[in-house]
């Protein structure tokens, strides 16, 4: 009985013990497939990736730079400031103003204006000679009233080397219309042939006579412009023709050479020839 009961008890323990292992087993043999279905530890989600800071390191030449920048933007500013300021212009003073009668006085008294200096008005130049003859520039000379000889030869250019000027009265004074013939200075000791004169508008000749010749004959070398334009088919054109040729050549020595001035021809010298002398 003893022997039975121990077997009994030995089968008990053993059953005990198959049925404590039993769930444990159980539990040990479900972890495998419980790990089949989960994914690896690696395979898990991890956190995002956070994303890097920009970091700004300008360093040294960069700071020196926005410094620089910055002192140029001040100075810029600063130049504009003083362009844009408000300039005050000075306003001239208002002059005073009657009202109803009453004179308003000015805060200060003002300078009375300097009357503007009277200008020097040139002399008239209301007087027309004619000068010929032996001078630089023959012709129409415009001289202010009470103008003299001398004058009308300044006009002229002055006389020409060998001009007879002791023929003329430097110091008569003119008067409108006059002419002035400057004429050939004689040899030492020999007589005059074509002499200085001054003739007045509707006069005679002053100084040398240059009246025509005996005959009635004009002389070529003394005749006016006046009693040259007398002659027929001499006209005033012709006439100052003459005196210049005279002027260049001095004198005629011969009627002839009356067919060497501008606008006279073959048939022109022939009317002349017995009117004129040398």
């Amino acid at each position: 009985m003893r022997s039975t009961d121990e077997a009994r008890e030995q089968i008990r323990r053993r059953l005990d013990a198959i049925t404590r292992v039993a769930p444990a087993g159980d539990e040990d043999a479900e972890e495998p497939d419980q790990q089949a279905g989960r994914r690896p530890d690696w395979l898990e989600p991890g956190p995002p990736p956070s994303r890097p800071r920009a970091r700004f390191a300008p360093g040294r030449r960069g700071v020196a730079a926005l410094v620089l920048v910055g002192v140029v933007a001040a100075v810029v500013g600063v130049v504009g400031a003083w362009r844009d300021r408000p300039v005050a212009h000075a306003v001239a003073p208002l002059p005073a103003v009657e009202a109803d009668g009453a004179p308003v006085s000015e805060s200060a008294p003002q300078p009375a204006p300097t009357p503007p200096a009277d200008p020097v008005a040139p002399p008239a130049l209301d007087m027309v000679v004619s000068v010929v003859g032996l001078v630089r520039t023959a012709g129409l000379v415009h001289l202010p009233t009470g103008a003299r000889i001398a004058d009308a030869l300044a006009a002229a250019g002055g006389a020409r080397e060998g001009a007879d000027l002791l023929g003329l009265n430097l110091a008569q004074k003119l008067a409108d219309g006059d002419q002035v013939l400057v004429g050939l200075a004689p040899p030492e000791g020999a007589a005059v042939t074509v002499g200085s004169a001054t003739v007045g508008a509707g006069s005679s000749t002053a100084g040398t006579s240059a009246a025509p010749a005996a005959g009635g004959k004009v002389n070529l070398n003394t005749a006016t412009a006046e009693q040259l334009d007398a002659l027929p088919g001499v006209g005033p054109v012709t006439a100052a023709a003459i005196l210049a040729w005279r002027q260049t050549n001095g004198r005629f020595t011969d009627v002839e050479q009356l067919g060497e001035v501008d606008g006279i021809g073959p048939g022109r010298l022939q009317k002349l020839r017995d009117l004129v002398t040398v």
